[in-house]
């Protein structure tokens, strides 16, 4: 297997749609993601279909990959072990999924639960403020309706690594306003 720096520079690659590089990738890292999917489907055919879905996800989401936040083949097979999971979940009888959702239905939350959670909004309202206005837009924009960093930065008119750095560092002051 190649160094983590030229995956790394594959997948910016890939992020530009650039096919002869995710031909590169999907050669020089397809063999330990099929063993990630082989370990957990423990089916080779299932294994082969999820790799092939891991790569078109892959395709989809190479302009997420933030260079120095994890390894490269550490960001790939995340992406493999986790759609793997997904395959096993899937597989659940309609039974008990049905009996999940009377589980559910039963389980409404108490008093106190809706006051904590009531409380628990107000919190997370209020440190949003203290972001400002766009930082927190930024924020929802993508944890909430769940856009890219390169949808966002079209959206706010700024560079890709600027509004990774915006929502990098809202998460850190969110979560040190949630711990005070």
């Amino acid at each position: 297997m190649t160094d983590a720096e030229t995956i790394s520079d594959l997948i910016g690659r890939v992020a530009l749609k650039d096919r002869k590089a995710f031909s590169t990738l999907y050669q020089t890292t397809s063999p330990k993601l099929f063993a990630i999917c082989m370990r957990i489907l423990r089916d080779r055919n299932e294994a082969e279909e999820a790799l092939q879905e891991v790569y078109v996800k892959i395709w989809q989401r190479a302009d997420r990959f933030a260079t120095g936040s994890a390894t490269p083949i550490a960001w790939l097979a995340a992406i493999a072990r986790n759609h793997a999971i997904d395959v096993i979940r899937a597989r659940k009888p309609v039974g008990d999924t049905i009996d999940e959702a009377y589980d559910l239905a039963d389980s409404a939350p108490t008093p106190e639960m809706q006051v904590e959670l009531r409380a628990e909004g107000r919190r997370i309202d209020t440190c949003m403020e203290r972001l400002g206005e766009d930082r927190a837009t930024a924020v929802r924009r993508a944890y909430v309706e769940g856009l890219s960093y390169q949808e966002l930065a079209d959206l706010f008119s700024v560079p890709l690594n600027t509004m990774r750095t915006w929502l990098r560092r809202s998460l850190l002051k969110l979560r040190e306003c949630m711990e005070q």
